[in-house]
Parts: C-alpha cells; structure tokens; sequence
C-alpha cells in the first residue's frame, strides 16, 4: 500500500474535526448566515399574492387636536383611502394629534416626568387602526402630509377587531421601532420603514408618535398595510434551522429590555463558585438602595433571581415609591399586578396609562391591587384607560385618601356617573378629563368639593351643556386655580370669562382655542388681560375675533407672556404684535398661523427683530 494514502486519510480527518470545532465554535451570525445559505439554494413554495388595503376604522387613540363632533383635524380621517396626499400643507382633512414640539413640557401645567423611564422609550401619543383582513405584513406606508417625522414606533397586534371570539391573549409585536429623529422637510412624504416579519396575521396597527422634535403639529392621512394572506414558508429542506436562534431577538423585545443574558456575562463554571453574595453583603443597605434605583422595572425583576440578598433589595417597597408602567402597557395584566402587589405598598406615584386594554386588566384585579397598594398614593395616570368603570372609580375614591393627581385623559369609556364619585377626593390639585363624558352636575358637584385644585384639564368635554355655570362655580369655589385648559368648549360666553378673571386671578395658563362663542366685542379678552396678570400661556386659536385693542391689552397687563396662540384672526395687525414683543420679553412661542394680516413677509421682519421668539406660520399647498 502506497505511503500516500494513509496521508491522505490522517489529513482528510484533520479536515473533518477542524470543521466539527468550528461548527461548535461559531457564532451566532455565522451559523444564521450558514443555514440562509442553504436556504437560498432550497426550493421555496408559491407565492402569495399580496393584498393592499387601507385602514378600514380607527379604533382608538390619545389624542387628537379636533373637535369629538366634527371631522376636521381628527384621528378618524386615518380611515379610508388619503384625503390629502401627496399635496403639502396643513389641511383639516388629515389627522393631527394634539401637541407638538418640547411647548407643553415648559407650561405650569406640566408635570415631573416619571423616574426609571426605559431609555428607549419615546411615545407620547398612539393611534390603533383596523384593516378588513388579517395578512402576514410586508410593508406599512404612512402617508404624511405635513411635518413628517412624529411616528417613531409600528406594532401589530394578534387580536382580531371583527372577530366574535374574545382570544385568550393578546400579543403585540414591534414591526418597526426608532428614536425620534428631526426631518427638515415640512413636504409630504410616504414613510415606508423596513418591517420585522411576525409569525401572526395581523389587522390591527397601531402608531406611536413622538413630536417632540417637531417644528408644527405633524398631519398624517393615511395608513397603508401590505401583506399576504398565507404565512411565508419554504420546503421542507430547512427544517434543519433551529428557530430558536432565529427568535431570540423576538424575545428580548418582550422583555421590554436590553439587557443582555445573564449566560452572556457569567459562564456556568463561574457562578457555581459564588456560594456567597459576593461583596455586595459588605456594602451598606442604602448604597445598594441607591445603585438599584438606576435599573428599570423588568431589570429589578431580573436582578431578584440572583440571590438572596439582591432579592430582599429589589423587592423593598422603597424601589417602587415612583412606578411607571406605561413603557409596559403591552404586558401590563392582573397577573403583573399580582406579582407587584407586595412591592407597591408605599408606592406614591403610579402611572397605567394605555394599560389594562383589551381584557388584559380586570376591574377585580385593578381594585385588589388598589386596596393594598392606594394608601400612600399621591398621583394616579391612567390616561386611555378603557378597563375603567364606575367601581374603579369608587375604589379609587375609597383607597387612595391622600390622592392629590388623577389623570382620566382619554378614557371616553367611562360612563358620566363615574365622575360622582371625583367629588370624593377633596384633597385633588391636579384633575385631568380631556376627552371624557363627565356631565354638568358631576362637574359641579366636584368644583364645590374640590377647592384645593391647581391644574383642571376640561379640553373637549363635550357633554357639558352650560360652561358659563362651570365657570362661575370655578371663581366661586377654585380659588387657588393655575391652569384650565377649555380646549374645544363650544358655550362659554363673556359672562362666565368675567367670572372665571375675577375668581381665579392666580391663573398663568389658560387654552380658550377652538371656543366659537367669545366675541372680542364684548371685552372678554380685555377683561383678561387686565384681571390676570400672571399669565404665561394664552391660547386664543380659531378666533376670528382677536383684534389689536386685546394684543394691546395683553402687552400692557401681561409682561410675563411666554406662549400665545392666535392662529385665524383677522383682525390683528404687524403693529400691535410688535408692540406685544417689545413688551413681553420672555415671549417664545407666537401662532399667527392664517392670520390675514401678517403674511411671511412680516413674519421674517419679526424674526429678524426677535430671534428668540418662534414665531409659526402656517401654510397650505
């Protein structure tokens, strides 16, 4: 036998363990890359056809800057095929939420932001919409039509809008997700991000928006979805793929975290030698208290598997004094509140804002959780809370004595004698209930009680018959008054303005946009401006009314002015504003916004004059 050939077999099984080590040794991107190789040369099944559909209803959302009975500027303009697109410009046709820019964040209406917020999320306003058919997605277009850029996060959702068949859970999955980040252009655009494949079909989307970034309200028209109706596979030959590689970053996008694995940190062998707790047992209780309150929700509940001692850490009550589940709201269900009911006993400010939808929290698990944990309770979001019912509210108004902030944003769920029972928490400074059916006689009721109130949203209530009463009950009893927002309330007159000025004179925000019935006139403005002094935020926006005597006026009683809006009269001239710049030097924010008189010519004068002021000026294609 020749020489060679026992060479060639010692090297030819040389060749074959080198590729067993390096099968067990590579990484995760290699053995993926691999198998795609295999799977390009493999031979795939028949293509779906791909359905195109726009959204067929809008199901629900946060807010919108329209009014709850008209079309103009709402979420429902979302449904259906684009209204506007591609023209450019601010149409009423299109959907507009409710802010923009970093402006409401510098009001003295707002509030402390939330501690252990997670890092990569951004969302202040969401809208969900329903499409005919459920399909696999392949793509999402949004059409937006006028300072794109807002939307920063696209999920979908398992639950079918139109099915009889209540699931017995509902998931959510991330398709798209980025920072906000700044477009220069107010043009439209079709917004077209590059899409995650989900393993469920899907005709449920919802958008999470950001406009912080933005220069004016971002207007969107409509949603597109593309998707197939079968589930992509290939044949038969890939099954040797591991789907467990290839779902791994699926799962860390519902954990709702990125840290990394604890296996990915500490080897096997290295923790088996840790029989102790390390040094962290000879550090000081409160110096671990404080390194653990940098951490996020879901990584304290990581760290509590550790040990023992990181366990009693990341379960004391303390670490819970401000809790924000909000960035959960896809998660967020009885057993959630079950697993931190021992946790939440001091817990002073919560926040379950988006939460509990859809089934996930019951109204038993809501209250049971409330009863343990409500005692110490300061300040309670729970903004598009549609769980929420009247025994909620009870609860609420039993459990939590010392409550100082509610916030009922948005939950249009709630029936009217729900809102009896606000009257309860006379200790109240802070009453959100923009966009709720509170009717007039619950409204009074907790006006009368409630005399320590600072901040009360009423924004597009639009089940209150007569807001001159309101008014005058507000000047009689809320003395103590700072910020009202009557966004969008269709009957207050001069007469319940004139009471509202002469009762409420500490008063430094006030939004009267969108209210028709007050007339320049009458002298309401003037009467304003004259009985309060301190105002810092004035929205005027939509009326046609406004004229130079009222922006003479707040120049001369108002110095402390820093947000006006004006957006629609006609009756205001360049003077007079340049007489309201001059006086209110800590003026920022200036809407002249289809203001006849003041075209872009005046307003680069302006800015040229006043840098430091923005000055904002709308146009339409």
């Amino acid at each position: 036998m020749s020489p060679v050939f026992p060479m060639l077999t010692v090297l030819s099984m040389f060749y074959y363990i080198c590729l067993r080590r390096r099968a067990r040794t590579a990484t995760r991107g290699e053995m993926i890359n691999s198998r795609r190789a295999i799977e390009s040369n493999s031979r795939a099944l028949p293509i779906n056809v791909e359905v195109v559909q726009y959204a067929k209803e809008v199901l629900d959302f946060s807010s919108h800057y329209g009014s709850e009975n008209s079309m103009s500027y709402t979420m429902w303009n979302l449904a259906g095929i684009p209204n506007v697109y591609p023209s450019s410009g601010d149409f009423t046709q299109t959907a507009v939420f409710r802010t923009y820019g970093t402006w409401w964040d510098q009001c003295p209406s707002a509030q402390l932001p939330f501690k252990r917020t997670p890092p990569n999320f951004y969302s202040q306003d969401y809208v969900e919409l329903a499409f005919e058919e459920p399909v696999y997605p392949t793509a999402v277009h949004v059409l937006e039509t006028y300072h794109p850029g807002a939307v920063i996060r696209i999920l979908a959702s398992s639950a079918n809008p139109y099915s009889q068949n209540t699931p017995a859970e509902v998931r959510w999955e991330i398709l798209w997700s980025e920072a906000p980040t700044k477009v220069n252009s107010p043009q439209a655009r079709q917004f077209t991000p590059c899409i995650k494949q989900i393993d469920f079909p899907t005709n449920l989307i919802r958008l999470e928006v950001n406009s912080s970034l933005q220069d004016y309200y971002t207007e969107l028209d409509a949603v597109v979805l593309h998707g197939v109706k079968e589930r992509p596979v290939l044949s038969l030959k890939t099954s040797m793929i591991d789907m467990n590689d290839l779902d791994e970053d699926d799962d860390e996008e519902k954990n709702g975290c990125e840290m990394d694995s604890l296996n990915k940190q500490f080897s096997v062998t290295a923790l088996r030698e840790w029989t102790t707790n390390g040094y962290f047992d000879k550090l000081p209780y409160e110096l671990i208290q404080l390194i653990l309150s940098h951490l996020t929700v879901p990584d304290l509940c990581r760290l509590a598997q550790t040990c023992k001692l990181l366990y009693q850490h990341c379960c004391d009550p303390l670490q819970y004094i401000h809790l924000s589940l909000q960035p959960y709201w896809a998660r967020i269900n009885d057993t959630s509140l079950e697993y931190l009911l021992s946790r939440c006993t001091l817990v002073q400010w919560l926040n379950l804002s988006w939460t509990g939808n859809r089934g996930a929290i019951s109204v038993s698990g809501f209250s049971r959780f409330l009863k343990v944990c409500g005692t110490e309770l300061v300040r309670l979001e729970l903004a598009c809370g549609h769980f929420l019912n009247e025994t909620c509210l009870e609860v609420i108004a039993e459990m939590c004595p010392n409550l100082q902030e509610l916030n009922l944003s948005s939950c249009d769920k709630l029936p009217p004698q729900a809102f009896n029972h606000i009257a309860k928490m006379c200790s109240l400074k802070r009453l959100v209930l923009y966009r709720t059916k509170v009717e007039q006689t619950a409204l009074l009721s907790i006006l009368n009680f409630c005399s320590e109130l600072q901040h009360l949203s009423l924004g597009s209530c639009v089940m209150i018959e007569d807001y001159d009463l309101i008014a005058s009950m507000m000047g009689a009893k809320c003395k103590k008054l700072r910020t009202l927002d009557l966004w969008r309330c269709k009957n207050i007159t001069e007469n319940g303005i004139a009471e509202l000025a002469s009762g409420c004179q500490l008063l430094e925000e006030l939004d009267l946009g969108w209210c028709p019935t007050l007339q320049s006139s009458t002298g309401c403005f003037t009467s304003l401006a004259r009985k309060l002094p301190n105002l810092q935020k004035l929205f005027l926006t939509a009326n046609r009314s406004v004229c130079d005597t009222d922006i003479e006026e707040l120049a001369a009683n108002c110095s402390h002015l820093r947000q006006l809006d004006i957006l629609g009269t006609r009756m205001v001239s360049p003077a007079s504003l340049r007489k309201l710049l001059e006086s209110c030097k800590d003026l920022s924010l200036l809407d002249v916004s289809f203001c006849s008189q003041i075209d872009n010519r005046v307003v680069l004068e302006l800015n040229a004059s006043f840098p430091n002021v923005f000055i904002k000026k709308s146009f339409t294609q």
